[in-house]
């Protein structure tokens, strides 16, 4: 997006996105060398199948890649890199065919069968998953196999530099590690020729331009071996520094956890010749306890688990908020998201250019944003659907909003729809219980109800609000919300809900009469 007035806005604008488009900016003022592509990359370790994680850092990224969109003219490509050669380490709990996956522990990932018995191997299987994974949100990347990689050559020079300047890189790391890891520790993983395991072996230089190493192979006979053309990988923290420099990335974030990595491969980079690329440290998700999300835990909330309850631009929206802030991700934040998200959308078109780029709704669309928003709250099909109980059906739901909503129910509603009932029948309706009204509350219940009935039959939903207000006003209750409150737990069975108004005009009065009338009764 390059209009001029957005891209003027955009070199001051606060927003998190711009600030680190700025830093490539600042990194190539004149851009790069022969107008080659500023090159963004995110990375995806193959041992297991595309998660939230993997969703957040791409959307992230390509919100940055967008942002420098705006401020440059300079071409950008954006790399979805698969650490591949990685050895798989553990047979992961999820997948068939285990006891043939432990026979190949150690080995590369794209060098063990598919257990799922669909790919010519576990990485290429779960390569498959993360592009159709990405293809599915619409993200525009080039998927790089590290195994192809490797294995065609292409980081055959790298790899020579990394022999050329192997006592450099060991100066790095040694400081780094424990005693014990120390004295074995190598850069340079050599694959065994018998076994096909990646070695974890101190390795010697043999000959630099030859690509040649020294090292004794799990049977105690010492080998001369090529590490160019797949015959080896490198360490984690070298092998990102390598990548760095051979595939020339400007820019890649990484979660706080990977602080260290990063510091430590960043001077391997500078060792190598190259530069580390910019990027943003952002914090870890947490669960509804504050507790780190651990995949190994399950204590996590999945995609697949959000995309049930809530929408995908909600789910963007919580990514985007606060990067650098940890937040608790659980089921819980779903509503929160869907609303706001829309809250946002509802303001945009209405503000200045300046506060456009501070809306996140201007980043999950990157500036084409959508110019209409649904004419309930999510929150308000939830409350409807709550009342309707554990059986209700989209149809229902239908029903009740063709009384309230002008014009036909659009696609966009019609989703939310779906996931107000899952969301309902999973997580609400279980927990609902209404309680008796007492004292003033059983006064002001009876003046609603005559009130109610009084009231014309398309009463609007601020006529209905205003009735409600009046009674709370007057009938004793402080705070005020203490009457809403009341209602919430004695109508509905929660301990919050909807502007009354909207829901008694969604719901109808009749309806809304019969629910006071249970509450009112012995």
């Amino acid at each position: 997006m390059t209009d001029t007035a957005f891209r003027t806005a955009a070199q001051d604008s606060k927003a998190w996105p711009y600030e680190e488009a700025r830093k490539l900016l600042k990194r190539h003022p004149d851009g790069k060398p022969g107008n080659a592509p500023v090159i963004f990359e995110t990375g995806y370790g193959p041992s297991g199948l595309p998660h939230i994680g993997t969703f957040n850092e791409v959307l992230r990224t390509t919100m940055v890649r967008h942002a420098f969109q705006t401020l440059s003219d300079a071409p950008t490509r954006l790399i979805e890199f698969s650490d591949d050669m990685d050895g798989l380490r553990k047979v992961p709990d999820n997948v068939p065919n285990q006891a043939m996956l432990a026979e190949h522990l150690g080995k590369p990932l794209s060098r063990i069968p598919d257990p799922f018995e669909k790919f010519e191997s576990f990485a290429a299987h779960n390569n498959a998953m993360l592009r159709d994974f990405l293809d599915r949100f619409g993200f525009e990347y080039e998927f790089i196999s590290s195994a192809s990689q490797y294995e065609a050559g292409v980081f055959d020079d790298a790899l020579k530099g990394v022999l050329r300047n192997y006592a450099a890189i060991m100066g790095v790391m040694l400081p780094t590690l424990r005693k014990e890891r120390a004295a074995t520790y190598s850069p340079i993983l050599p694959i065994s020729p018998k076994t096909g395991v990646v070695l974890q072996v101190p390795v010697e230089v043999v000959n630099i331009e030859e690509g040649t190493i020294r090292f004794t192979d799990s049977d105690g006979e010492v080998l001369v071996q090529s590490i160019l053309g797949g015959h080896a990988k490198l360490q984690w923290k070298v092998d990102w520094a390598m990548r760095w420099v051979a595939l020339g990335v400007d820019y890649e974030m990484y979660g706080k956890d990977l602080i260290d990595s990063g510091v430590q491969s960043g001077k391997i980079a500078r060792v190598l010749g190259g530069r580390p690329p910019e990027g943003l440290i952002y914090e870890m998700f947490l669960d509804e306890k504050g507790e780190k999300i651990s995949k190994s835990k399950g204590n996590g909330l999945t995609l697949e688990q959000w995309l049930d309850y809530g929408t995908q631009e909600s789910l963007s929206f919580f990514a985007y908020r606060e990067p650098k802030k940890a937040k608790q991700l659980h089921v819980g934040v779903i509503p929160r998201a869907v609303d706001e998200y829309f809250d946002f959308r509802g303001k945009y078109a209405a503000l200045p250019v300046e506060q456009k780029l501070g809306n996140p709704v201007h980043h999950i669309h990157d500036g084409d944003v959508p110019g209409t928003t649904p004419p309930v709250t999510f929150g308000l099909l939830l409350n409807l659907v709550g009342v309707l109980g554990a059986g209700a059906t989209a149809e229902q739901v239908r029903g009740y909003l063709s009384n309230y909503v002008e014009g036909e129910i659009t696609p966009e509603l019609d989703a939310l729809i779906g996931h107000a009932l899952a969301y309902n029948r999973d997580f609400v309706a279980p927990t609902l219980q209404r309680r008796k009204p007492v004292g003033i509350e059983v006064t002001a219940l009876e003046r609603l109800d005559r009130d109610l009935a009084a009231a014309p039959a398309d009463a609007s939903a601020v006529d209905l609000q205003n009735i409600v207000y009046a009674i709370g006003n007057e009938g004793g209750f402080d705070p005020l919300r203490s009457w809403f409150g009341a209602l919430y737990e004695t109508l509905l069975g929660s301990s919050q809900g909807p502007r009354m108004g909207s829901f008694i005009a969604l719901y109808g009065i009749d309806n809304t009469r019969t629910l006071i009338a249970e509450a009112l009764a012995d």
